[in-house]
């Protein structure tokens, strides 16, 4: 039963991260599209969405688990890179270069914050 709490956990907050990346991508092609803005400028901001997205994914995950937020936020952060590596193995037949590797394990550990601080918040609501 728990193994099933779990991965229902995890699977909300892989829903979320990849909502969030597909809204935000819209908004910043429709953004490149439509005006002179150049992508390199929006890196940066491309960037933070990202992380915050990875936060809030993990924040879900811990919510939706009660218990073990870096666990949940763990492996909900894992899931969302293998996923992007799959991507980038068969699309483009490459690995991750170390730049991306360091960026991989960064969204790890914040979707790992964010577990433990989604298990953290609704623990205090409920309390």
């Amino acid at each position: 039963m728990e193994s099933k709490g779990f991965s229902i956990s995890v699977l909300y907050g892989l829903i979320a991260i990849f909502l969030i990346a597909i809204i935000s991508s819209l908004l910043f092609s429709l953004i490149l599209t439509f005006t002179s803005v150049q992508e390199t400028s929006l890196r940066l901001i491309i960037t933070i969405i990202s992380f915050l997205s990875l936060f809030i994914g993990g924040f879900i995950s811990g919510g939706k688990g009660k218990r073990k937020g870096w666990l949940l936020g763990g492996l909900t952060g894992i899931i969302y890179t293998f996923i992007v590596f799959l991507f980038i193995f068969l699309g483009h037949d490459s690995l991750f270069t170390m730049n991306q590797l360091i960026y991989q394990i960064s969204y790890i550990i914040v979707a790992m914050i964010g577990g433990i601080l989604g298990v953290n918040m609704t623990k205090s609501r409920a309390a």
